[in-house]
C-alpha cells in the first residue's frame, strides 16, 4: 500500500509500505494492505511503518489519517522534537 506522511512544513515520507502502526486517540492501531476505509484522529506518539527493507519511526504531535483503496494519507500537526 502507498503511505504519505505530510506536515504543514514538509512531506516527511512517501512510498510503498506493508504495515503502519498509529497512535490513535483510543490506543494504537495497525493498518495492513486492503484495509477497510477509515478516517481517524491521531494523538502525540510514534507512527511506525515497514517498507521492504526496515521498520521506521516518526514522532508526531497529533493529526489525522485517511485510509482508502490501499492509500494511507497522514496529515500530521507536526513532528515531535527530541
Amino acid at each position: 500500500m502507498f503511505l504519505e506522511i505530510v506536515t504543514p512544513a514538509k512531506k516527511v515520507f512517501e512510498g510503498e509500505v506493508s504495515v503502519v502502526t498509529f497512535p490513535g486517540i483510543d490506543g494504537l492501531f495497525q493498518v495492513l494492505n486492503n484495509h477497510a476505509p477509515l478516517v481517524s484522529t491521531l494523538k502525540e506518539g510514534e507512527l511506525k511503518y515497514r517498507d521492504n527493507k526496515e521498520e521506521s519511526t516518526v514522532e508526531i504531535t497529533g493529526g489525522v489519517v485517511e485510509v482508502l483503496n490501499n492509500k494511507v494519507i497522514v496529515l500530521a500537526d507536526g513532528l515531535k522534537s527530541n
